[in-house]
């Protein structure tokens, strides 16, 4: 039998491997350049397979770049595995400027404009939220306290609550059912959220942060985290910040007054801070948040929303629980997002340097002055000679589930998540957590972990993410609307209550890449606009996981 050519892909001329759109049977002959290739093996879709013999040590091409190296002779079409070949990536060094890029035809999206809240210091929020947050993870519990004592008054509670099937539960075991009744028994569980009024209609939420960190870790642990807290107290979707010290932890609250004047010198939003050891009585500590609080909300409800150009978003790129369609569906369909927001002013953030294993030379080489290309080099460097000393290293990255639907080696998949950024030059290289201040593509020191990156991306300035998945993942953000987007349409359908658009078009042939991107951010358009909640936003996914500086992949 003869495979119609639509069952497979050849993502770039120089590729010596092709992907499998679909499953692939063992004996199927594959047309391919005026040759038939049998596949020897079963290949799975999103999995790929060899269009020549490859020899021990034979090196493997995907997307145009070096991405594993052969372990033993594999034949041609044969399905290559973790077992026939081993990551390899390609060195790199300073080299010239390639400055020169294809800028995407804008038109349809000059002019456009959302609504969102207009900060003191210029930038625009796409929400209006409260924090509440602890400098210390010894102030967790009273950061608790106050979320159980506000959150529901004020009409914030929107997740959904299971309470009515719990009480199903009792009520049958109450009346003698069977665990096995009980195990299959139907709880008919309504989807509607519960929601009550608010009182503050301006307000988008009060949200609270809690952590592991602030004390009994390295000091540059803690004053990242001092760092981090500051770009979320000056973040433009926060109207105001309540923090909790207890006083004698290593993250001061002096750390955190000067984080924040390096991001915005004339920060003039709400801000209250308040030391349990100097106020003494937890009853006295609880009270006065909550009048100050209260007090910080109705000033924070004054602000509305007003139309700002669209050049005001930042968008943060991020991937998760990625197969082997990321890199040629939902990505670079983000990478044109990116590249149109760019060509009109605006700004996107890549982070995961785990997953730019193997494409550092060219994104060095975008780079627009030497010295950023040479602190992108040596962040890549010595963030993976950190992982190799500790026992790992970006080789590592990929996950079981990576693995499973074909992304089996990191450089596989870090040519495929690079794809996000677009072809736009690297207007500045950011270490965590430093905040984005220059319009364009921004590169921000990460890990690929997906709360981690997207907690930092959000303390970098994103005031939207976007977020692609071909496995399915529900990470959200306390502050900042994360759009889900799967790589193929079979997640899509599997998992409708967590992801938001579906990239899986691409993939059927039923969408180019340029339409699917027109249609994200029109649909970012909206989001930011609070005219559309996504899913994550809905589910009250509100994830956040500062990153300790050791290793984390």
């Amino acid at each position: 039998m003869t495979e119609n050519i639509n069952t497979f892909l050849q993502i770039h001329p120089h590729d010596n491997v092709l992907v499998a759109l679909q499953d692939i049977a063992k004996g199927t002959v594959v047309p391919f350049k005026g040759d038939n290739i049998t596949l020897v093996t079963n290949v799975a879709a999103k999995h790929k397979f060899t269009i020549t013999d490859l020899n021990e040590g034979q090196e493997i091409y995907m997307y145009g770049v070096l991405v594993g190296k052969a372990n033993h002779h594999i034949p041609k079409g044969n399905a290559i595995t973790t077992e026939n070949i081993h990551h390899a990536a390609s060195d790199f060094k300073l080299g010239e400027r390639k400055l020169n890029w294809h800028k995407p035809a804008a038109d349809k999206f000059a002019g456009r404009t959302f609504l969102g809240y207009h900060r003191q210091d210029g930038s625009v929020g796409t929400a209006n939220y409260w924090l509440v947050i602890p400098l210390v993870f010894c102030e967790n519990r009273n950061i608790m306290v106050l979320k159980d004592a506000l959150v529901e008054k004020l009409g914030f509670k929107k997740a959904k609550s299971y309470e009515d099937e719990v009480e199903s539960l009792i009520s049958l075991y109450q009346t003698g059912s069977s665990v096995e009744s009980i195990l299959n028994a139907d709880l008919q569980m309504e989807t509607a959220q519960k929601t009550s009024k608010k009182l503050f209609e301006n307000i988008d939420g009060i949200k609270f942060l809690t952590h592991d960190m602030g004390c009994g870790g390295t000091k540059s642990d803690s004053d990242a985290l001092c760092g981090l807290l500051a770009g979320y107290i000056t973040h433009p979707n926060v109207a105001g910040a309540t923090v909790l010290s207890l006083g004698c932890q290593h993250a001061q609250a002096a750390i955190l007054e000067t984080e924040i004047k390096k991001r915005d010198p004339n920060f003039k939003k709400p801000l209250i801070v308040l030391e349990q050891q100097k106020i003494g009585k937890e009853s006295t500590l609880m009270q006065e948040a909550l009048k100050q609080t209260f007090a910080g909300l109705i000033e924070a409800n004054k602000q509305e929303r007003k139309p700002a150009p669209i050049s005001k978003i930042c968008i943060g790129l991020e991937c998760g629980g990625s197969d082997g369609f990321s890199g040629i569906s939902a990505n670079p369909a983000l990478g044109y997002v990116s590249d149109v927001l760019v060509s009109l002013g605006g700004s996107v953030i890549l982070a995961e340097f785990p997953e730019l294993c193997g494409v550092e030379q060219e994104l060095s080489d975008r780079c627009v002055d030497v010295d950023t290309a040479q602190k992108f080099m040596h962040l890549m460097r010595t963030y993976n000679a950190k992982a190799e000393a500790d026992g790992s290293g970006f080789y590592a990255n990929p996950s079981p589930g990576n693995v499973k639907d074909g992304l089996i080696t990191d450089a596989i998949k870090s040519a495929g998540a690079a794809k996000k950024g677009g072809n736009s030059p690297v207007a500045a290289v950011l270490d965590y957590p430093e905040k984005v201040t220059k319009p364009g593509l921004n590169l921000l020191c990460t890990p690929g972990s997906d709360v981690e990156s997207t907690t930092a991306e959000v303390g970098s300035g994103a005031n939207v993410v976007l977020f692609t998945t071909g496995l399915g993942t529900p990470t959200g953000n306390p502050i900042t609307p994360v759009i889900k987007l799967s790589t193929n349409t079979r997640i899509f359908d599997r998992m409708p209550d967590i992801i938001d658009i579906n990239c899986g078009t691409i993939i059927e042939g039923t969408e180019t890449i340029e339409q699917a991107g027109e249609r994200i951010l029109e649909y970012v358009i909206l989001v930011a606009s609070g005219v559309v909640q996504p899913k994550s936003v809905q589910l009250g996914q509100d994830d956040f996981i500062p990153w300790k500086r050791g290793v984390s992949l």
